[in-house]
């Protein structure tokens, strides 16, 4: 038990008040340290009482430890997250299922009491997501779907399909956490800023003012676009917050050397043969092949849903038994 660690608690409002009662106690032991020494007869009468008081400090300084630990782990753990869809193999039916993943999420977050917002999106021919980005902010959110990061496949038969045949397409989902806290600075030097209109609907906003932001950190090759908000400075500061994410990310997965090699490795090629899921329309099966376990229902869990399958990833991730996925042709 240093000093050091002690002024640690006093300085930390979680615990202020336990260190007070810690060094009360600390006084305490000091006087009946002082009566000893004045009075050796007094020794064993007031063994009892040091023994006491040793037993509450150590329970106390436990209790400080704990709070803290706790506290870190709160401060550390994300309350934000990027959520990265991409369509894959498929075309137009890998676009439309990137739209369905995205929609399904939004309801999941929406069941959960988070939030939900567009950071930018790049739309099909027929409104699918060629690409999109989302920020979902709320508790446990990094928790209950940071598992989610992979390659997604669907087996149906697509509403543009005349001769009924089906078709098997794919679509990838990465998730990227956003602290609040970020231990370290970019250098300005290292970013390249790029301005375009924004796309969708916005009236003569989005027609006459450059209010998109694309910025990249040429050391990685890190790239955020950011069109959700009205005025291109609180793009700025949103894509400049969720870069700080992607680098701090990158530099926390050393082995992966790069952000762009994490990323693959999180979303892969999109070829069908990688997966961690498959969504069989037709059997009304959806199955997790890291866990080998599969539900039905298909509906509800686009409905937002998740919970089942969020849970039983979640303890075999605990449990040490969640695999990578599969990476053969066979059937779901």
């Amino acid at each position: 038990m240093t000093e050091s660690k002690i002024e640690e608690f006093r300085k930390n409002n979680r615990t202020s008040y336990l260190a007070q009662e810690y060094d009360r106690l600390t006084r305490e032991e000091e006087n009946l340290a002082e009566l000893i020494a004045q009075d050796p007869a007094m020794q064993e009468l007031a063994e009892a009482d040091r023994i006491s008081i040793k037993a509450q400090k150590d329970a106390l300084y436990a209790q400080m430890e704990e709070i803290a630990r706790v506290a870190k782990v709160e401060e550390e753990t994300p309350r934000r997250i990027i959520l990265e869809v991409r369509a894959g193999t498929g075309g137009e039916e890998a676009a439309i299922f990137a739209l369905d993943l995205a929609e399904m999420y939004e309801k999941f977050a929406v069941l959960r009491g988070w939030k939900f917002s567009t950071i930018d999106e790049s739309r099909s021919e027929l409104g699918g997501y060629k690409e999109a980005s989302f920020e979902i902010e709320g508790r446990d959110v990094y928790d209950a779907l940071r598992y989610e990061t992979g390659v997604h496949r669907i087996q149906r038969i697509p509403a543009t399909e005349k001769s009924g045949r089906v078709h098997t397409s794919t679509a990838s989902v990465a998730i990227l956490p956003v602290r609040d806290v970020i231990k370290f600075e970019i250098n300005p030097a290292d970013l390249e800023f790029e301005f375009s209109r924004s796309g969708g609907a916005g009236g003569q906003n989005v027609n006459k003012v450059e209010t998109a932001v694309r910025v990249t950190h040429k050391p990685t090759g890190a790239v955020v676009r950011c069109q959700s908000e009205r005025s291109q400075l609180k793009n700025r500061e949103k894509a400049l917050s969720i870069l700080g994410a992607k680098v701090e990310e990158a530099q926390r997965e050393q082995e992966a050397k790069t952000l762009s090699s994490e990323r693959r490795k999180q979303i892969g090629t999109g070829d069908r043969s990688e997966k961690i899921r498959t969504y069989n329309i037709l059997q009304d099966r959806i199955t997790d092949h890291r866990i080998k376990e599969s539900w039905s229902n298909i509906q509800k869990i686009f409905a937002g849903y998740l919970d089942p399958i969020v849970k039983a990833i979640q303890s075999a991730a605990l449990a040490g038994t969640l695999s990578e996925g599969e990476d053969d042709e066979g059937e779901a």
